[in-house]
């Protein structure tokens, strides 16, 4: 299978190479590599220019310029994947060893499965394991009141007929979009699954939307959760509602928590030896 992996960048660059060599220390004998960049001014265009002519990054393609924001940039990027498979990688992040053997296998071996998520660690600036994050199974219950977005997007690959089929994110967020995708693609009929590998390594650092946007991520997520949720459509009462959204996010808290703790990974938090080897060390 073809995987097709769409990166938006904007003035990352120095996190953008982890990035492009997780991508390509994979191994894969057929990928693509897109990164729409949103017209940076530090180091990241001198760092793709650095790249041209040599025979291991052929599979790399590159633009950059003003765009409309994350959203558009993706989905230009989604839209002009060509490969079965298709990942969301941004700039500042990374995918960790064997992470495209384990999705091409997930993908194969079930057919009608359109979306595979996989486990991620969080990881600091300079690139230090912070901790190991494993989730759940699927949940739409879960994924519309818990307060955590459990399905990560580095870690997550869908099938490319999702594109083909006419679903994008929304433009006009910021924050949440992939939330409401995830969303609309459940009630759309689209299967999710999980597997229980560590994929990805999540970097948090001071310039990343996680850091700088908490507020603006959580007014931005409630108002999405706000306009899909059928509390919104069938009590009118204020007070009930609201009432009812704190019982929905206390349950989807509990089981998302029960699960976890009855899996044990409150307990286990190591990865195993397969998945912690050929990570891209940190850049100086």
């Amino acid at each position: 299978m073809k995987i097709s992996i769409v990166t938006p960048s904007l003035n990352q660059g120095m996190y953008l190479r982890e990035a492009l060599e997780s991508v390509r220390a994979q191994g894969h004998a057929c990928v693509e590599h897109l990164v729409l960049d949103g017209g940076s001014n530090d180091e990241t265009i001198a760092l793709l220019q650095s790249f041209g002519g040599h025979a291991e990054w052929q599979h790399l393609n590159w633009r950059s310029g003003p765009d409309g924001g994350q959203s558009e940039a993706l989905n230009r990027g989604f839209g002009e994947a060509t490969g079965d498979i298709v990942g969301w990688l941004n700039s500042d992040d990374r995918y960790r060893a064997g992470c495209f053997d384990h999705v091409v296998k997930a993908f194969a071996e079930n057919p009608d499965v359109d979306v595979v998520y996989g486990d991620f660690t969080v990881m600091s600036q300079d690139g230090t394991i912070l901790r190991v994050r494993r989730e759940i199974d699927f949940s739409r219950f879960i994924l519309l009141y818990h307060r955590v977005l459990y399905i990560p997007t580095p870690s997550t690959f869908f099938r490319r007929r999702i594109f083909d089929e006419g679903n994008k994110l929304q433009p006009n967020l910021h924050y949440s979009m992939d939330y409401e995708f995830f969303l609309r693609l459940a009630d759309a009929g689209y299967r999710f699954q999980h597997i229980p590998h560590v994929l990805a390594d999540f970097r948090l650092h001071p310039e990343s939307k996680t850091c700088t946007a908490e507020s603006g991520q959580i007014r931005e997520k409630r108002q999405v959760m706000l306009s899909v949720s059928p509390i919104s459509r069938r009590i009118g009462s204020p007070l009930l509602r609201h009432a009812a959204y704190f019982v929905a996010q206390w349950i989807a808290g509990l089981m998302r928590y029960t699960e976890k703790m009855l899996r044990g990974y409150y307990f286990n938090r190591s990865i195993p030896e397969g998945e912690a080897c050929g990570v891209v060390p940190p850049t100086a």
